[in-house]
């Protein structure tokens, strides 16, 4: 119980300035994140933060695949772009091949009543404009209690525990991380589509810096380089 009231303190009392808007991400130009698969390199997952005057446009790609004597047993690519005008979220497009099979979702907001519309290969329909879109960049999605998948649309109920405070050694570089652990509200989902996923973030900056989940082996993106 202690541990629990903990994480909502923490939680909460990051929730003001802070976690108000993405103008936060403004300093960056890139984040990239090489992504490792029971301790092997994999692949990549890198960001790009466009700004012009009041607009911000994050464009994203990630690919990776499992070889195994040589042949390639899975393979993954996906491209994302995100917008916002003034630190509002305006719109996300992005398509994914996952082996041999498409993906994708569409999201924009409604001018009348201001609701996401999500046209995705998993969901389509309107949402409440507090769900967030499931991209680990953004570190608001720690005071959420739902996600949208960023490659199929389908809405993703979560819990959010914080963990505690840990220093984390990447590429021989020390940041002192605040840790999350995101698990799936919906207990009858299969095991395939349940969140159970850990996230470190910087302390004092909020810098995305590692995440983990277990999966067909052990996964983990790994910050390689930001500017």
């Amino acid at each position: 119980m202690k541990k629990i009231l903990f994480s909502i303190i923490i939680i909460l009392s990051l929730s003001f300035e802070t976690f108000s808007h993405v103008k936060h991400y403004s300093q960056y130009e890139f984040l990239e994140y090489e992504l490792f698969r029971n301790n092997k390199s994999i692949g990549f997952h890198n960001y790009k933060f466009l700004k012009n005057d009041e607009y911000l446009t994050v464009d994203s790609e990630v690919s990776f695949k499992i070889t195994k004597l040589g042949v390639d047993l899975y393979k993954y690519y996906a491209k994302s772009m995100e917008k916002y005008k003034n630190g509002v979220f305006s719109s996300f497009s992005s398509t994914t091949k996952q082996n041999k099979k498409d993906k994708y979702v569409n999201i924009k907001v409604d001018p009348i009543d201001n609701k996401l519309i999500i046209d995705g290969s998993s969901f389509k329909g309107k949402v409440d404009n507090s769900l967030i879109i499931g991209t680990w960049w953004n570190h608001e999605i720690i005071k959420k209690d739902a996600q949208i998948s960023a490659v199929s649309g389908r809405i993703i109920r979560q819990n959010v525990e914080f963990l505690g405070k840990e220093e984390v050694t990447i590429n021989n570089k020390n940041y002192k991380t605040l840790k999350f652990r995101f698990t799936s509200s919906d207990k009858s989902l299969s095991k395939d589509k349940k969140l159970n996923t850990e996230i470190w973030y910087e302390e004092d900056t909020f810098l995305w810096v590692k995440a983990a989940f277990d999966k067909t082996g052990y996964w983990e993106y790994r910050l390689k380089t930001y500017k």
